[in-house]
């Protein structure tokens, strides 16, 4: 057997060698399938070619209001950025998404007042939901000085998953998050096929890493999954008493 064993290793040693004295580097090089040509934006923060821009800088054109679809006044825009409007609700996007990246820049005003969740407070719902709590939230929040619960600063799946550094600027400077948005799926019954995963990168800084999420973002009582299927995305009006942030640069590219 010691003998068997020993004439098999040099047997399978040997077609090894051999193998490897025949193969060529363009046994393992393929040529289909051919990626898409996407052009690049001139920095991080300009959309790419194939990307649907949400707010340029000029007009709210792709969004409604949640509690008014039909209303024409918004959110206010002016300098190239839209600032919440608490009296007039949440916004969202007319069209509806399943997987996305998501580019979008927040600011908290330089000379914000309170404490806690009162301070900046805002939310962008990567998959806006009418009912229950209202679907999946990355946090919006003043953080640079400002202690909260962890799954509720920003940077978190709101409380589900905190985010793995702190990376807020201070107030009066943009924040940017670019994040990636897998969709959950469900079977015909309402069981859950795949949980949705979230990666958000916050200044530059990984704070979520495909996070698979538990279901939604609710402020009272455990996440649950309830099925649905493409969503818009949503900019929360918190109502907080501080005075309110802005945003600009939103763009998204489906997956």
């Amino acid at each position: 057997m010691k003998y068997f064993f020993i004439a098999t290793t040099l047997l399978v040693s040997a077609t090894l060698r051999a193998t490897a004295q025949t193969a060529k580097p363009e046994d393992t090089e393929f040529y289909t399938p051919v990626p898409a040509v996407v052009s690049p934006g001139k920095s991080s923060s300009d959309a790419p070619s194939d990307a649907i821009v949400l707010f340029g800088g000029k007009n709210l054109d792709e969004w409604v209001l949640v509690n008014d679809s039909t209303a024409t006044k918004k959110w206010l825009v002016s300098g190239g950025a839209i600032t919440v409007d608490k009296k007039a609700g949440d916004i969202q996007t007319k069209r509806k998404f399943t997987d996305f990246q998501l580019h979008i820049e927040y600011r908290i005003p330089a000379d914000i007042e309170g404490s806690g969740q009162a301070r900046g407070n805002s939310g962008i719902f990567l998959a806006a939901l009418p009912w229950g709590a209202g679907g999946y939230e990355l946090q919006v929040l003043d953080n640079y000085n400002n202690k909260t619960y962890t799954n509720g600063q920003a940077g978190s799946m709101y409380k589900q998953s905190p985010p793995l550094m702190n990376a807020c600027r201070k107030p009066g400077e943009w924040n940017t998050y670019d994040v990636v948005w897998a969709a959950p799926r469900f079977n015909e019954d309402g069981t859950v096929k795949t949980p949705a995963r979230v990666t958000a990168i916050h200044n530059g800084v990984l704070v979520q890493n495909n996070y698979e999420l538990k279901g939604d973002t609710p402020y009272i009582g455990a996440p649950k999954y309830r099925k649905h299927g493409a969503a818009p995305i949503k900019l929360q009006s918190h109502g907080d008493p501080s005075k309110p942030i802005s945003y600009r640069n939103i763009w998204v590219r489906s997956l």
